[in-house]
């Protein structure tokens, strides 16, 4: 008994020593809205050099949209969509085309309101921490999509990978 006693005892006087060992706040890395614009932009002139019209939506790291680009003759539901495209990328931390068959059963997390597993949403990542996510949506094909999306990434890459340095 006094060995059980002892031993929550212990456990109940770690417990402070461990909280106070964490720190008050968190510094949490955020894309800038300069940043969130070029990759946007950059999305959009990599599908303008093909011939395509998209809309390009860039997420911060909670999913909030910053910038959205809708070309002059892209289809309007393509702003939901590219929307949803970069909220579940950032939400689940990795390119959409890896995803597209991961959830396909009925009453999945695929089946959730707000998330599309569909190629064209790719997260964003800038000195190893995750800042946000691009998707889009207009092409013909969620390759041609995500291949635009990726352009609007390479367009700043060198800054991402530079940030915090």
């Amino acid at each position: 008994m006094f060995a059980r006693f002892a031993l929550l005892a212990s456990a109940l006087i770690a417990v402070p020593a461990l909280a106070e060992d964490l720190p008050v706040i968190i510094k949490i890395p955020r894309l800038t809205m300069e940043a969130a614009d070029k990759i946007a932009h950059g999305a959009v002139a990599a599908c303008r050099k093909q011939g395509i019209q998209i809309t390009a939506t860039v997420v911060d790291r909670s999913g909030d949209p910053m910038v959205v680009l809708r070309d002059t003759l892209a289809p309007p539901v393509s702003i939901k969509i590219s929307r949803e495209k970069a909220y579940t990328a950032v939400n689940f931390n990795a390119p959409l085309s890896t995803m597209e068959d991961r959830f396909s059963k009925p009453f999945s997390v695929g089946k959730v309101k707000g998330l599309i597993f569909s190629a064209g949403g790719i997260p964003i990542s800038a000195a190893g921490n995750i800042v946000g996510a691009v998707g889009v949506s207009g092409a013909a094909t969620g390759e041609q999509d995500e291949a635009c999306a990726k352009a609007g990434i390479d367009s700043i890459l060198m800054e991402l990978e530079m940030a915090g340095t």
